[in-house]
């Protein structure tokens, strides 16, 4: 019985290590790997996608958990790039716009939690790559703050791999794998290494500052092929501007996409000015949930809907109808038939005594 126990400690043990020392590979967009034996994970992924027809940007920003102190991402793109930190004020900016408007609805009879049925506790808790190039080519290279940015371009996956580790970028084996749909389609790549400011000890944690991403593309794409690596369910939140309410083609192996807002924005001063040259657009607020990210199978593609339909979310907050200082208008109410009924009764008993008296005086 002891050895058994022991067994089953040492299991477990080796279970919970493994997970602290196992890395996690996340990112909605791409591969965020960190650095040896520790850990990292994507909580959340938020972006802006703008096409303009023409030309696409993507801001973008994680939230991420862990004790990694550096880690390094890959993002495949359609065409050449060029990558700038972006605005983060854009993130609240859009957060505002999309919030839901929130209505009153009243009710007339009570309901559990209402007088009488008042419940109480005790505790009161209520782009294409040229023919002949090399297998790898480095398009260029920049320090934008916590970020080390390589834009590269690439013929051979394997190839592609081997210059990421010979240049500092830690990504794992079966990367290898997973982009060889994006080398056969000329696809470019950016990759990113993030060894944040503020001393050693600085672990990546929280909001990250986000990245600015900009390429020609005539149809507007967002990367999420390689999210496949994740070992955690992942969260996107997508914000997309463009000249009429867009969706995603297909669920891409994630539940199905959520449309939180839809409506026209007409941007002011700030970085959505920026961001879409000052122009009305038509702004989509998504959401989508992957369970499991080693369903992922596509890139998400979006397109336009039939009809520009705005959308707003609508919170409702019950609450019992009264008058006055707070008196139920169904106690007023019950109070008042109560007396009504009273009185018709107190009537039609005060008539029935009438009667024999009458009769008695007309004999």
């Amino acid at each position: 019985m002891k050895r058994r126990i022991l067994i089953l400690l040492f299991a477990l043990f080796t279970t919970q290590a493994g997970a602290l020392i196992a890395p996690a590979y996340a990112c909605g967009c791409g591969a965020l790997i960190p650095d040896g034996r520790s850990r990292i994970g994507v909580e959340r992924e938020t972006s802006v996608v703008h096409w303009d027809g023409r030309t696409e940007q993507i801001v973008m920003r994680f939230t991420v958990g862990g004790n990694a102190q550096r880690a390094a991402w890959i993002m495949p793109v359609p065409g050449r790039a060029t990558v700038e930190l972006g605005d983060g004020e854009v993130f609240d900016t859009l957060r505002d716009l999309t919030r839901p408007e929130h209505r009153t609805r009243r009710y007339f009879w009570p309901r559990d939690g209402d007088w009488p049925f008042a419940r109480t506790t005790s505790d009161g808790a209520g782009a294409p790559a040229p023919g002949a190039a090399p297998p790898v080519g480095v398009v260029g290279r920049e320090q934008l703050g916590d970020f080390d940015v390589a834009r590269l371009t690439a013929t051979d996956p394997a190839a592609l791999k081997n210059w990421l580790e010979n240049n500092g970028f830690q990504l794992p084996d079966r990367l290898t794998t997973e982009v060889s749909p994006y080398v056969d389609q000329h696809w470019e790549y950016v990759a990113i290494r993030l060894a944040p400011r503020g001393g050693p000890d600085r672990v990546l944690r929280g909001d990250l500052d986000p990245l600015r991403i900009r390429f020609d593309s005539g149809r507007p794409v967002y990367p999420m092929r390689l999210s496949r690596m994740a070992k955690t369910p992942q969260s996107l939140s997508l914000y997309v501007l463009a000249d009429h309410r867009m969706e995603p083609v297909a669920s891409i192996g994630g539940d199905a996409p959520k449309v939180t807002f839809a409506g026209t924005v007409e941007p002011e001063a700030g970085p959505l000015t920026a961001l879409t040259d000052g122009k009305p657009m038509f702004l989509t607020a998504i959401e989508q949930e992957f369970p499991e990210p080693g369903r992922i199978d596509a890139d998400h593609e979006l397109r336009a809907t039939p009809k520009d339909t705005p959308y707003r979310r609508v919170v409702h907050h019950d609450e019992l109808l009264t008058v006055g200082s707070g008196i139920p208008v169904w106690l007023l109410t019950v109070a008042a038939a109560a007396a009504a009924l009273a009185a018709t009764v107190h009537a039609r008993i005060r008539g029935r005594r009438r009667r024999p008296a009458a009769a008695l005086t007309d004999r």
